[in-house]
């Protein structure tokens, strides 16, 4: 088909880095939400803004704590008797805001200089001491604590997880199959990794309802367990275009008008940090290519399996059908030949051969001198056979052209021949049994003909009663 005209770039919901497009606006009241957890709020924060607020805090706890230091020396009147050998001070050696500051530092930093420290003679500089200490411990632990998870947030080994800037759609196994790659670039496995894949199109429901970001799940070998990944060489991950998948009208000339995003979601554990680590990309209509497949990756070296990155994105063209899988099925259909005559005419034989074996079961429930009187066992069964053998053919005749049934309808053909061939069939078993009666009884039949002229009397009196 012509290619279309490119189009501009489109907004996508998520970007090829991971980083989802959405942003919370309106929120009202429910802003404070966020100060309720504040660990996490300040974990989510970007970076320069977790330096700006570790710096202030720490800044301001110092200066808060230093000019409390600095006022109990002033209400005891210890800047003005600072240089005075026989006055004992809350804390030696503190005679302005510098000096407080500094004893500040060295206590909660615990260097211990040992030019300023507390005396004996303060009970409100040691209470202020225990609240420093007290002060000190949760402003640490809940900074150092927020960097530090920050730095050790398995997001960064996402960026070790690779995902091929293309998707293809090519024939695999005999079936149309969507493909993409994943590849992990360091030696650390990923622990029970997993894979996912949303798609994102716009669609109405019969209501009227318009939904403009619709998920639709892809399935990537759920029900086989090909979900499931061992993820230490790069992989093709399979969608098998079926049914029941969101793209089975999807066609070579409808990628031009289709608008929608293939959402790829790779979870596992981080084997170093025991962490769950996530990775996701993106795949829109302009990065599915039709009648494509990947480049091999993986070569064979001398006692290990080499893997080329160069080629992780390359795909090369292959033949494929342009037409949908709905497409190809109705074809399919459309081109196979009708079989439905066929089944008639076996359900016939069936039946046909059923009532033979029903005759032949009544034929050995008959008595013996019925049964020689028949003289052949297959006579009956012989009879049915041409009977049946003549319907197919008048059914079979049917479906013939009309020149052939013309012929067929000619006088003189095999139904006058059939009936001649049964009048001898029927002919023959009696003059067989007429022939295997006694010397006497066949002298009374003379050469078969009627009996009446040789019985008794009597007999023929009765007989003769009966049929009046």
């Amino acid at each position: 088909p012509p290619r279309a005209a490119p189009r501009g770039k489109r907004q996508r919901f998520v970007d090829k880095n991971g980083r989802c497009n959405v942003q919370h606006g309106n929120l009202g009241g429910e802003t404070s939400r966020y100060l309720s957890d504040l660990f996490t709020t300040l974990v989510d924060l970007k970076w320069r803004w977790n330096l700006f607020i570790f710096i202030l805090t720490y800044t301001v706890a110092w200066l808060f704590m230093a000019s409390m230091w600095w006022v109990i020396a002033y209400m005891r009147g210890d800047l003005n008797k600072a240089h005075d050998d026989s006055y004992t001070p809350c804390v030696a050696n503190v005679y302005n805001f510098p000096s407080a500051f500094l004893f500040f530092i060295e206590t909660e930093a615990t260097i211990g200089y040992g030019y300023r420290y507390i005396t004996d003679k303060c009970p409100e500089g040691i209470i202020l001491f225990l609240f420093q200490s007290i002060l000190g411990s949760i402003v640490d632990a809940f900074l150092i604590g927020c960097m530090f998870i920050k730095m050790s947030q398995p997001k960064k080994r996402a960026e070790t997880l690779m995902f091929s800037e293309h998707a293809a759609i090519s024939m695999r196994d005999g079936k149309l199959t969507l493909m993409f790659r994943v590849g992990n670039l360091r030696n650390s496995h990923m622990v029970s990794a997993q894979i996912r894949c949303k798609l994102l199109k716009s669609r109405q429901t019969p209501e009227g309802e318009f939904l403009p970001l619709d998920q639709l799940e892809l399935d990537v070998g759920f029900s086989t367990g090909a979900d499931q990944l061992f993820l230490v060489s790069p992989l093709t991950i399979c969608h098998v275009i079926d049914a029941k998948s969101p793209f089975y009208e999807l066609s070579q000339r409808s990628m031009h008008t289709e608008q929608f995003e293939i959402v790829v979601i790779l979870e596992g554990i981080v084997e170093t940090t025991g962490m769950t680590c996530q990775a996701r990309t993106s795949y829109t209509e302009d990065e599915v290519l039709w009648g494509h497949r990947f480049f091999p990756v993986i070569s064979l070296e001398e006692g290990f399996f080499k893997v080329d990155y160069s080629q992780f994105h390359a795909t090369f063209e292959v033949p494929t059908p342009p037409y949908s899988v709905k497409e190809q099925e109705e074809m399919l259909l459309m081109s196979s030949p009708l079989i439905a005559p066929a089944v008639g005419n076996s359900k016939e034989r069936n039946s046909s051969v059923e009532c033979l074996d029903g005759l032949d079961e009544v034929g050995t429930k008959l008595p013996s001198k019925l049964q020689k009187i028949t003289g052949r066992d297959d006579f009956p069964k012989k009879l049915l056979r041409m009977s049946s053998t003549t319907s197919e053919k008048a059914y079979s005749m049917g479906d013939l052209p009309m020149k052939l049934q013309r012929i067929s309808s000619v006088p003189g053909n095999s139904d006058d021949k059939l009936g001649s061939k049964t009048t001898k069939m029927m002919s023959d078993p009696m003059s067989q049994s007429v022939a295997e009666l006694p010397p006497k009884l066949q002298k009374l039949s003379g050469g078969g003909g009627r009996m009446e002229g040789h019985l008794p009397p009597k007999l023929r009196k009765m007989n003769s009663d009966r049929f009046t």
